[in-house]
């Protein structure tokens, strides 16, 4: 049996904005934006979805040696739609079915006649809603900035 994998008409760096997005989007929006979809596809479980470690690392000053900071929780899916195209979704968090519901939003990204509608329903709104955040973080963080100067007195 023959696996569609990402077309070529895909660049790498669009698919892993996409990716990235689906990663931050909640399972409310998801489920919201998978139930309003005319036509659900049939789809089956390749792998998940399944809650499992990664190992978080560090650098001290961002330049030192690296270190092992700790492990966070992830949850990962990967899926194949009816028309064949696998999709892969990957979460910080045990979310069972926000990774799978990822996984199937990637993989209706990847078809050309379902893309427009997965932009505008999901992915642009996320990414507006995204933005907003941390423009809102940048403003309180700047609030608490504190501007240090040096005076010269005198002429030594």
């Amino acid at each position: 049996m023959e696996v569609k994998q990402e077309s070529a008409e895909t660049p790498a760096p669009e698919r892993k904005r996409v990716v990235d997005l689906l990663a931050r989007i909640g399972t409310q929006d998801l489920t919201r934006v998978w139930d309003a979809l005319p036509e659900q596809p049939q789809v089956q479980m390749l792998r998940g979805p399944e809650i499992g470690l990664v190992m978080v690392r560090g650098r001290i000053g961002g330049g030192g040696a690296p270190f092992n900071l700790g492990e966070a929780t992830v949850t990962r899916a990967t899926v194949r739609l009816g028309n064949g195209l696998v999709g892969h979704g990957h979460i910080l968090g045990a979310n069972l079915k926000r990774a799978k519901l990822a996984a199937v939003f990637d993989a209706l990204w990847q078809d050309p006649a379902r893309r427009p509608q997965i932009e505008e329903q999901l992915l642009q709104p996320a990414a507006v809603r995204i933005a907003e955040e941390s423009r809102s973080k940048s403003e309180e963080a700047a609030a608490t900035r504190v501007d240090f100067f040096t005076m010269v007195r005198g002429e030594d």
